[in-house]
């Protein structure tokens, strides 16, 4: 029997707003969309604790024995500034600010979020698809969605028509939105000059202006796809027109995800996902994360403790260990006293870890049934409660239980003997693999020279940007706080490097 059928998996789907089965189209296959970054600035701590969500949803059902097939996209082109169809590019804003061309920025901040996912242990997806390499697939959707009656063409710009959807689906159905409530904006935002016949319509492809760097030949004109179409793409591309996962932060939900399942049905006909998943948001001592506030934080910022509100900087494995210990459905709090006990407490499990794996099983003496029962049954409660919606402050909370155990056959408080060899080998190996491959807590200790050099690349980034950016005193302070720790940073001209003194 495979685990998946000893351990069914539940999840909270968005769209129906409630846990069900988890039920693959074609089992033991697993089809998993998640929506990537933009890439024109620094991967944040929203995108970190997204990303993270998923690698867990990935590593768990991998383990429980499925074949996932985990796609995540990266948004290079057609990311408007106010996300509204309109303004410009994000990233071909940045070309122009740091005076560079749009493709260096996509692949600078590209580089920059691969390392985040290296320094944090997120696994690589299985595709990494980018919008500009399906330029020539979203013009076949546009002119499907024309083609079916549900995308009309003004001035070079083609419109996703909501009203003429709305006849026969429900658009809002996910988000909970309601078209009804958006009518009486119509005639005033038409009033104002919109080429769009009804506010609530999006663009599926935009015509492009003079200006505008990266553009494409279509058969309305020169131009670029609509933020919404790529995923719709893509997703249908390598995971066919009906697939099992699609996850992303809540800030998604609308207009995002919605505008998704109404270009799909639009083109295909298909209801593209059958579950829904969606992170919800970070806040700092109880206060939204927001760059306007001045309380939010890069990842390299919480691991240099370069920021006003960190007492220290904190390892990459107790960041991710911090944010593990709340369920992804459920806010994460920052503050610097709850960093403190989360690397408290991934120092107790990784010691417990370090324990177990030099343990060996030994012949059964004078046997504790109630002692073997016991371990059995944490070991049963870990499948329970990631089964359970992936619940992994739960899981951590079984994880420190059954470390309880293993210190006090260390501490031989119980003989290794009053246990047989077979629940001691599922004690070991389950507590194994639940804090490296499915949690993917490494041992910092054991694993850490690889670990300095990702974390150091991190650092160099960020100092390599405040010296362009002319801020020598963060230069100076990254360059100063490293050597009293003796780690030299040598300068050249092809970069820095560092040296342990």
């Amino acid at each position: 029997m495979a685990l998946y059928d000893q351990y069914p998996v539940e999840v909270f789907n968005s769209l129906g707003k409630k846990k069900e089965k988890f039920e693959p189209l074609n089992p033991p296959r697993v089809g998993l969309y998640v929506c990537g970054p933009t890439v024109y600035n620094e991967a944040h701590l929203g995108n970190l604790r997204s990303f993270l969500t998923f690698d867990i949803v990935w590593r768990y059902l991998e383990h429980l024995g499925y074949n996932v097939r985990y796609v995540r996209n990266i948004t290079d082109v057609g990311h408007l500034v106010n996300d509204a169809d309109e303004g410009e590019d994000k990233i071909e804003k940045r070309a122009r600010l740091e005076q560079i061309e749009p493709m260096e920025i996509v692949q600078k901040y590209t580089n920059g979020f691969h390392v985040v996912n290296k320094v944090f242990n997120l696994k690589e997806p299985s595709i990494e698809p980018t919008a500009t390499g399906h330029i020539m697939e979203q013009i076949e959707m546009v002119q499907k969605i024309i083609d079916n009656g549900y995308g009309y063409e003004v001035n070079g710009s083609v419109y996703f028509d909501v009203q003429k959807f709305q006849e026969k689906y429900d658009y809002g159905k996910l988000s909970g939105r309601k078209v009804e409530d958006l009518l009486e904006q119509t005639r005033d935002n038409l009033a104002g000059g919109s080429e769009k016949k009804f506010f609530a319509d999006f663009a599926i492809w935009k015509a492009a202006s003079e200006n505008t760097l990266m553009k494409w030949k279509s058969p309305w004109g020169m131009g670029v796809p609509g933020w919404h179409l790529e995923c719709s793409v893509m997703s249908t591309k390598y995971l066919g027109e009906q697939f099992d996962i699609h996850g992303g932060g809540m800030d998604l939900k609308f207009p995002h995800h919605e505008c998704e399942i109404a270009q799909n049905i639009g083109a295909g006909g298909e209801d593209p996902v059958r579950y829904w998943m969606h992170g919800n948001m970070l806040t700092v001592n109880g206060t939204k994360m927001s760059k306007s506030l001045g309380n939010a934080f890069l990842p390299r910022e919480l691991i240099a403790g370069d920021h006003k509100l960190l007492d220290r900087g904190y390892s990459p494995m107790t960041i991710r260990f911090f944010l593990l210990q709340a369920q992804y459905r459920s806010t994460v709090d920052f503050s610097n006293d709850a960093l403190k006990a989360a690397e408290k407490g991934y120092k107790r499990l990784t010691n417990a870890l370090r324990l177990v794996s030099k343990m060996e099983a030994v012949e059964a003496g004078t046997m504790n049934a109630e002692l073997e029962k016991e371990i059995n049954q944490l070991c049963d409660q870990l499948y329970i409660e990631m089964s359970d919606d992936f619940n992994t402050p739960k899981t951590i909370a079984v994880l420190f239980d059954l470390a309880n155990k293993i210190n006090s056959f260390a501490d031989n408080h119980f003989p290794l003997s009053s246990i047989g060899v077979e629940t001691f080998n599922r004690m070991k190996k389950t507590f194994i693999t639940f804090m490296t491959e499915v949690l993917g807590l490494l041992d910092e200790a054991e694993d850490g020279s690889d670990k300095l050099d990702d974390v150091m690349q991190m650092l160099i980034e960020m100092r390599a940007e405040a010296r362009a950016n002319k801020n020598w005193d963060l230069s100076d302070e990254i360059r100063d706080k490293l050597n009293a720790v003796g780690i030299v940073l040598n300068d050249g001209k092809d970069g820095s490097e560092y040296q342990i003194k």
